[in-house]
């Protein structure tokens, strides 16, 4: 997969394309053969933050002396109108504003975002819209100000509720703050997550289940809980923590499972805890292998067509996506799946689902018969790590164990 760099004018669309037009110009005849186009979502990205955590490799930048709301929000709507072309006739089923830290913008901000998105696009009547927040930039008559102005879910990054590990980890607030966050996201929406972390710097088994007990005590919908991975490019990457063995995460792991069931709390994805019904909707369509349309500095896109589905990153710094929102192409780059490797694109989110997903839905997401992984589908089968019949595939207990090296199987196809 060759990623396309865009530059000048880009795939800016003109203005006056008609649906039609716009969707023509994506077409490659015998590539795929979607019957249907899958859900869109749209996921806007803000990419400020207090400060940056050492664990962090999200694009996320330290807003010193303040960010420029005003210009970015203002960049955000031009931005949409200009992908508005890629997208006609298409309702969105979902919105996710995430960062950085989105709750760092104003009230009057996050109205004129939504305002602005409630104008251009069509959104589904029972549209979930999600915002991440930090339990250091919670204000409660702030938050009541976001819920009435459309944001229907918060995710509260808490991470943990020891202020040790909040430390360790970078955090700006401390057990109480998350404690009172989680408190005015209670008296405010009737939807929210807490994303906590386990496997923590010195972490003890007993420490993690206390986390995991605060947070239940809350009766929080929804609940996703991570193990702290050592990602490339970040602090923690060149200068590593002492962090618990793989026993010890396993046996970590292995309380969570317990604590969350015995809680009421279904496990359908690897990191996602939900109470019936309550299942992260955004996100659900990304595991699907729906479609989603992402504005603003780093966002990423995965748009389909009848013949094609396309990926696109706008650019990453906050000032060159300014600069080049202003010059009318916020495009980075932009490549076409390839044919063989849709499979794994498709298995790759799937499989994280621990229901799987229904047999016919690879055809549908993909434009690809279900023969075209046939042949990896029965060795991850032979291997105990795939259960199939005629109705759904999902991975075993075994291979959700281990699910990289199920995933990975994929490649080859």
């Amino acid at each position: 997969m060759i990623p396309i760099k865009l530059t000048g004018a880009g795939i800016k669309p003109a203005a006056v394309a008609t649906p039609a037009q716009a969707a023509s110009a994506y077409l490659k005849p015998g590539a795929l053969n979607l019957s249907a186009l899958p859900p869109l979502s749209l996921y806007v990205h803000f990419p400020w933050c207090v400060r940056k955590c050492p664990y962090c490799d999200f694009n996320s930048h330290e807003a010193n002396g303040g960010f420029p709301e005003d210009e970015y929000l203002a960049a955000l709507r031009s931005d949409l109108e200009n992908a508005l072309p890629l997208i006609w006739g298409r309702k969105i089923y979902t919105i996710f504003i995430g960062g950085g830290t989105p709750s760092l913008m104003s009230a009057a901000g996050v109205d004129r975002l939504l305002s602005d998105l409630r104008t251009l696009l069509p959104l589904d009547g029972a549209a979930e819209i999600t915002m991440e927040a930090n339990p250091g930039t919670f204000e409660a008559e702030k938050f009541k100000s976001y819920r009435a102005s459309g944001i229907s879910r918060l995710s509260i990054g808490i991470q943990s509720f020891d202020a040790r590990h909040l430390q360790a980890l970078g955090r700006i607030h401390d057990g109480d703050e998350a404690c009172r966050a989680v408190e005015i996201a209670q008296e405010n929406f009737d939807n929210f997550n807490l994303d906590l972390m386990y496997a923590l710097p010195s972490q003890t088994l007993e420490q993690a289940r206390r986390d995991v007990a605060t947070a239940i005590s809350f009766a929080p919908p929804h609940l996703s809980l991570y193990h702290l991975t050592l990602e490339p490019n970040t602090f923690f990457a060149k200068h590593p923590p002492a962090i618990p063995d793989d026993d010890a995460s396993a046996e970590m792991q292995d309380m969570i499972e317990q604590e969350t069931a015995a809680a009421g709390y279904l496990h359908y994805e690897v990191s996602a805890y939900g109470q019936p019904g309550r299942q992260a909707r955004h996100n659900l369509n990304y595991w699907e292998f729906g479609d989603y349309l992402g504005i603003g500095a780093g966002a990423h896109s995965k748009l389909s067509f009848p013949h094609r589905v396309v990926r696109q990153a706008r650019y990453k710094q906050p000032k060159a996506y300014l600069e080049h929102m202003r010059l009318g192409n916020p495009i980075q780059e932009e490549f076409e799946i390839e044919r063989g490797e849709m499979g794994f694109e498709f298995m790759l989110n799937a499989l994280r689902l621990c229901d799987g997903f229904q047999v016919n839905r690879f055809a549908e997401r993909t434009g690809l018969p279900l023969s075209t992984i046939e042949h990896t589908l029965n060795a991850a089968e032979a291997k105990g790590l795939l259960y199939r019949d005629h109705k759904i595939i999902k991975p075993t207990e075994f291979g959700q164990r281990f699910l990289n090296d199920l995933q990975q199987m994929f490649l080859t196809d």
